[in-house]
């Protein structure tokens, strides 16, 4: 029996940068559905396809390793379709060129319109106006058309027209306020772009629920989605706390929310921090027995033998002591092996792995989490992060290694579009078919 994935036959236009957008069509294209990404070969949007289009190799080896690390420490011919932040997120998608800034450019974007199902976009609110590319354009050329726009603060309001990325909007909305050690102020959080996953996975779904709303009612429609107020959701308890109690929450660190104790991330044997050798270990006690069982792993029977320890409230009026106790039990442990140990003693733990040693993790490789694919212009192949969520009935995985920059403009082109081939001659010669950046960008 042939088996399908959920949005196979569904066709979105990708007009998205940076991260949340680009992550929302992602996670439609590991559904199946037929993500096109367009590009203009004219302009390199900041932070999707690298920073520079053609950065030299000492530039790289002075850039940090999440937008620097390119195979090999090599640049390549088009670097712009190695850049190892995004190149992740350019899984399961189609990319063709064209510069949409012109009159038939938009043209070209509008006849592919003609041919989808949704436009996904989290550009700032007003650049697409400004192309004259607005949703009542888009109904022009195909009348029950889905966008789902996604601006960092909405479209109204005093803040419609800023541009933001991850770490803005957590500022805005009080996350990076309420996430670090206890001991920092909010300028030593680093930032985690949590906002754009969690707007990418809602404007995922928004599309989805347009579609099967438009399968029932012939109506398209326009999805407006302001990142930061979604992200708001992260700090709900925060907000009902004030609310119904009138406490202002504060940074718990590593603690838990939730006032179980104890629990946080401590100290294993390792080497250079600088190299990044250090090991760590996370811990969470959430019961009485669990605390017990720890004591006995740590062989301190004079912390089981307390009577104010035994009680999880007793535990969390003592936290800054009972951690100290940890610390310099865990300092001496392997990390993988305490966790182990851990583990079979009924206590909620993992490792802290930080990149490199993920791949060799028995449980990401258990999963499969990583694999091989193949860069274009023969760069070579390389592990990379697969669809995180297995369905049994359905082979969601890589269909399509991260995507070339124009790789698909003669599918586009001609077969969806149908151009003829005077017609693509033409816009080759003008520029818009190509699978490299103007020279004039550097």
């Amino acid at each position: 029996m042939t088996q399908h994935l959920p949005l196979e036959g569904i066709r979105v236009v990708d007009l998205c940068v940076v991260w949340a957008g680009t992550f929302a069509t992602l996670l439609l294209g590991d559904l199946g559905a037929e993500v096109i990404k367009v590009e203009n070969p004219f302009v390199l949007p900041p932070m999707t396809r690298g920073n520079r289009a053609r950065p030299t190799k000492e530039l790289l080896a002075a850039t940090p390793a999440s937008a620097g690390a390119y195979p090999g420490g090599e640049p390549g011919p088009r670097a712009w379709n190695y850049n190892p932040t995004f190149v992740s997120l350019y899984r399961n998608k189609k990319s063709f060129t064209v510069d949409w800034r012109t009159d038939e450019g938009r043209d070209i974007v509008g006849r592919l319109v003609a041919k989808s199902d949704a436009v996904v976009e989290n550009n700032a609110t007003e650049t697409l106006e400004k192309l004259g590319i607005t949703y009542d354009w888009l109904r022009s050329y195909r009348d029950n058309i889905i966008m789902v726009r996604m601006a960092a603060y909405g479209a109204s309001g005093p803040y419609a027209q800023a541009r933001a990325l991850g770490v803005h909007l957590e500022s805005v909305m009080g996350h990076t306020l309420l996430r670090g050690y206890r001991d920092l102020d909010p300028t030593s959080s680093t930032p985690i772009f949590s906002g754009d996953y969690l707007a990418g996975a809602q404007a995922a779904l928004a599309v989805q629920m347009a579609v099967w709303h438009r399968d029932r009612t012939g109506q398209g429609q326009l999805v407006e989605l302001s990142q930061a107020e979604n992200a708001s959701a992260m700090l709900s308890q925060a907000f009902m706390d004030y609310t119904l109690n009138g406490r202002s929450a504060g940074r718990l660190g590593n603690r838990s929310y939730y006032g179980f104790a104890p629990q946080g991330v401590f100290p294993c044997r390792g080497g250079d921090p600088a190299e990044c050798e250090d090991r760590w270990i996370s811990i969470s006690v959430i019961s009485d027995e669990q605390w017990r069982n720890l004591c006995e792993l740590m062989a301190r029977p004079d912390l089981a033998a307390d009577a104010e320890l035994a009680t999880n409230a007793g535990r969390a009026s003592r936290q800054d002591e009972i951690e100290a106790a940890i610390a310099s039990w865990t300092r001496v442990q392997d990390d993988y092996s305490v966790f182990h140990r851990l583990q079979a003693a009924g206590i909620p733990s993992a490792p802290v792995l930080e990149g490199s040693r993920v791949f060799d993790d028995p449980h990401t490789q258990a999963r499969g989490l990583y694999q091989p694919q193949t860069l274009y212009d023969d760069i070579g192949t390389f592990r990379y992060v697969q669809p995180f969520y297995q369905m049994p009935e359905t082979p969601i995985t890589t269909r399509q290694a991260p995507v070339a920059m124009g790789e698909h403009n003669d599918y586009v082109y001609r077969d969806v579009i149908g151009v003829s081939e005077a017609e693509y001659d033409d816009l080759k010669s003008r520029g818009h078919v190509s699978m490299d950046f103007d020279p004039s960008i550097p």
